[in-house]
């Protein structure tokens, strides 16, 4: 992990399209602003986390809802 130190009205590059900027500090709360592009999907990670799960999840009923289909698939075929 890279560590930066940044002031309020500070800023910092990634790349060539996003920019950081520090707004403020204020006791353990930092305010940041991001100019990213229109396209691009930014997340709180907490947020980002949870989205992650919930795909895991569904992709996990959809192996079983192959399978379960498969097993009909199968069934059918055996009573031709």
């Amino acid at each position: 992990m890279l560590i930066l130190t940044r002031r309020p009205g500070e800023s910092l590059y990634l790349g060539d399209n996003i920019k950081l900027k520090i707004l403020s500090v204020q006791g353990k709360q930092i305010k940041i602003g991001l100019d990213v592009p229109e396209d691009m999907t930014v997340y709180r990670e907490e947020v980002y986390l949870k989205i992650k799960e919930q795909n895991r999840q569904a992709l996990e009923i959809s192996q079983q809802d192959l399978l379960a289909a498969a097993a009909l698939w199968q069934k059918k075929e055996r009573k031709k």
